[in-house]
């Protein structure tokens, strides 16, 4: 989503017929007018009956009836210019019935943001805790993480919003897949692989919307999975998002685009799903019906509001000229399904839409519907929030020492060793002098990456570390961009210390929101300051990147001297403290990539508008992601090491599958390939009954440490139905001390885990020799009738 419209994006010249000293007013006086808004200390609400005791007679002022008709009881109160006043993201208030003005748009990707209008800090509560970026954390793979770290947001975010600092509706998580990696909103999201995204997705909305009381329909905050779908190109070589057509398979769309929202939805009950500003295959999301209505709505029965992302609708007028009249364009969207629109433009043409006899009413009284059954079930109109459930909370429960220390824990766990070659973790005893070299190695707003708020401190990498050591500093490049390198100063430092630390990678302007990379090249002389301090240095060089995105450090992989690489993605607030720990082994590193790390003869050869997912041998298309590229990689999906020695062994998994299939099936009397994964056959489908099984591995930690591993079960189904080459089924970390074992359990439903999706979107089981298999074991399962 973007923090301002495209339409305002634009380079505008200054005013210069305006005076200095009118322009210093008005500077002040916005500045003062911002200020007393956000030092306000009263949370938005309505139905305040203690101020106004004749609200009380309203029924969707009464908290004793059901919820769907206290929303009936007020839509039915509204004329339709207010009604419209409810379909925009800055919703009029209603004052006759004590219904104050309620933006619904907030931020909370990684933390409480300062992005977008419905939050702001100020003395009273000055930043909140700021974890790690997204694709970081899901590097954990760990999700009981995923939904601690929501619980903390949602807690810090009612407790904003309780001294009128912030919303109630956050417009977060964003579960795109990863699927090209100049993609600058990668970070943004919990990489490549559709199980992972979706096993976050689910986590991150469960910590932030459910309740301490565990009742389904209320709400602690209300959370949006974002964008809805196939978005991934922001601005690649002048191809914007707001004018991109995304041609999508159906295989694709099913089988990679669709199940994280999906498990927002029917697994994470989310409140809210934001349609993109992309079109798929012709037609703005936010104006196809098929997308909104009948997935979203239809099959997974969402229970809340769609909301375009902000001036999605502007943008199929204007830019896409999907319609040929505004008025067209609310009518097609809000009949499509959409109920919110970030920004202003349903509110200035839907009555246009109306009178035009374009949509009716009954509509409008839909969407609206759904936006006040979602602040229905957050109690927006159940009078002062200080007396219902959270209204104990306030700024002591912002960056509190535990939110602050799940912060950096977040951030260890997420941390991926590429390379050891022995110099890892350092011994702090044994070093007199540790030289910190590189661009990003003392940044702070770094660290978060985007959709940030205001931290609660920071602790930068050269801070971390020079609490163990004694270090000596040089930033190498005066930014990421390295346009010139102190390669003199880097080298002569780097020779006369013990170990080399170099911090590089990208920040904001090399990969954001409305920016994606052209290449996978390290930015500027950055190689060359690296490869030249690795000739240079006296003892060992490690190499730490913090980026969102992978690159292509191919000659750092290979560099002798290099005898470490460590991959940080934007590690949040204790970016620092994490990093230190690792490099002098406080904490054994456990995090794995969640994306494939390409060379950068991959991106020369693939346009990043190419959304084809499966590999096209006709065209020297090489297909995308570890689940259907075979080429070279960098580093691969789920790389990373450990300061110990995991092994597995096989316990338990079966060699056969059978199908029992009814009496009149067409695969009794004709060969089949595959067969259809829903049916009485997978009901009972295991030998001996039941639908599952389970595969038990014994892991192993065989070294003198202890350490958390990740164990992956991935399948590789027969090669049918443009299956996948190796997917993931599989994830969970287990912790063992030096020389214990473990046993971890999966328990695999046979046509849910190994059904492949075909070319026209059906799910389907193969027939024949499936494999299983975690690290370097392997098991073959045969599925037959």
């Amino acid at each position: 989503m973007g923090s301002s419209s495209p339409l305002t994006r634009r380079n505008r010249a200054p005013p210069s017929s305006v005076s200095s000293v009118l322009l210093s007013f008005l500077c002040f006086f916005v500045y003062v007018l911002d200020l007393s808004n956000a030092q306000s200390s009263s949370p938005v609400f309505a139905c305040d009956v203690a101020a106004n005791p004749s609200l009380a007679a309203y029924g969707f002022c009464n908290t004793v009836l059901k919820i769907e008709y206290r929303v009936a009881d007020l839509v039915a109160r509204l004329t339709l210019q207010e009604k419209i006043g409810f379909l925009v993201s800055k919703a009029n208030g209603v004052t006759r019935l004590g219904i104050p003005t309620y933006e619904w748009w907030s931020e909370a990707l990684h933390g409480v943001s300062y992005i977008g209008p419905g939050t702001h800090f100020s003395g009273q509560v000055p930043g909140a805790t700021s974890f790690p970026q997204v694709i970081l954390t899901a590097a954990s793979f760990n999700v009981s993480l995923f939904q601690a770290i929501g619980k903390v947001v949602s807690t810090e975010a009612r407790a904003m919003y309780n001294v009128g600092l912030a919303g109630l509706t956050y417009w977060s998580p964003n579960v795109n897949i990863f699927r090209d990696p100049r993609w600058g909103r990668g970070q943004e999201t919990p990489g490549e692989d559709p199980l992972l995204a979706s096993k976050y997705a689910s986590g991150y909305v469960k910590g932030l919307q459910e309740t301490d009381g565990g009742d389904s329909n209320r709400l602690k905050v209300a959370a949006c999975c974002k964008h809805y779908t196939a978005y991934d190109v922001d601005n690649w070589k002048g191809v914007e998002r707001y004018s991109f057509n995304a041609v999508v398979t159906q295989q694709d769309m099913d089988d990679t685009y669709q199940p994280p929202f999906k498990s927002c939805v029917v697994d994470g009950n989310v409140a809210s799903v934001m349609c993109s500003y992309n079109q798929v295959n012709g037609k703005p999301t936010c104006a196809d019906p098929d997308l909104l209505s009948g997935v979203i709505r239809g099959e997974w029965k969402l229970n809340g509001y769609i909301v375009s992302d902000c001036d999605s609708v502007d943008v199929l007028y204007k830019n896409q000229h999907y319609t040929k009249t505004p008025a067209e364009a609310a009518a097609v969207s809000i009949l499509a399904g959409l109920d919110l629109n970030c920004g202003s433009f349903l509110g200035q043409h839907t009555e246009e839409a109306v009178k035009a006899g374009l949509v009716n009413v009954t509509a409008i009284d839909k969407a609206i519907t759904n936006n006040f059954l979602t602040l229905m079930r957050l109690g927006f109109f159940d009078g002062d929030p200080k007396k219902q459930m959270y209204g104990g909370l306030g700024p002591k429960d912002v960056c509190t020492p535990s939110n602050q220390e799940l912060a950096a824990e977040a951030a260890r766990q997420g941390i991926v060793l590429l390379k050891n070659t022995g110099s890892l973790p350092l011994s702090p005893t044994s070093i007199k002098t540790l030289a910190v070299i590189g661009p990003n190695a003392n940044v702070t707003k770094t660290m978060i990456g985007n959709y940030e708020g205001t931290p609660c401190k920071y602790t930068t990498p050269l801070q971390g570390l020079a609490g163990t050591v004694s270090t000596r500093y040089l930033p190498g490049c005066s930014n990421v961009a390295c346009a010139v390198a102190d390669v003199a100063g880097a080298t002569k430092l780097a020779a006369t210390a013990d170990v080399t630390v170099l911090v590089i990678g990208a920040d904001q302007s090399i990969e954001a929101e409305s920016r994606d990379r052209v290449d996978l090249n390290l930015p500027g002389q950055q190689s060359k300051l690296v490869t030249e301090v690795a000739k240079a240095a006296k003892g060992p060089v490690l190499l730490v990147i913090m980026s969102g995105g992978g690159f292509d450090i191919t000659f750092a992989k290979n560099d002798p001297k290099i005898t470490g690489i460590l991959w940080v993605g934007y590690p949040g607030e204790a970016g620092g403290i994490a990093i230190a720990d690792v490099i002098f082994g406080r904490y054994n590193p456990s995090g794995r990539l969640p994306m494939t790390w390409y060379p950068q003869s991959y991106v020369e050869k693939v346009p990043m508008t190419n959304m084809n997912m499966r590999p096209d041998k006709a065209n020297d298309y090489p297909g995308r992601s570890y689940r259907f590229y075979a080429g070279e990689t960098v580093y691969a999906f789920g790389d990373g090491l450990s300061y110990t020695k995991f092994s597995h062994s096989l316990v338990k998994a079966p060699h056969l599958v059978s199908l029992r299939l009814e009496e009149n099936h067409v695969c009794r009397s004709s060969e089949c390939q595959s067969l259809d994964a829903i049916g009485p056959h997978c009901e009972n489908a295991v030998s001996g009954g039941g639908s599952a099984f389970e595969v038990h591995i014994k892991v192993r930690n065989g070294g003198d440490r202890e350490g958390i591993h990740t164990v992956f079960l991935f399948t590789t189904p027969p090669a049918v139905h443009g299956s996948p080459r190796k997917h993931l089924l599989g994830f969970e970390k287990v912790r063992l001390g030096k020389m214990e074992e473990a046993v971890v359990r999966f328990k695999v439903e046979v046509c849910k885990d190994l059904s492949v999706v075909d070319e026209v979107g059906n799910r389907k089981i193969s027939l024949g020799k499936h494999l299983l298999h975690v690290g370097d074991l392997k098991h073959y399962l045969s599925i037959r009738i």
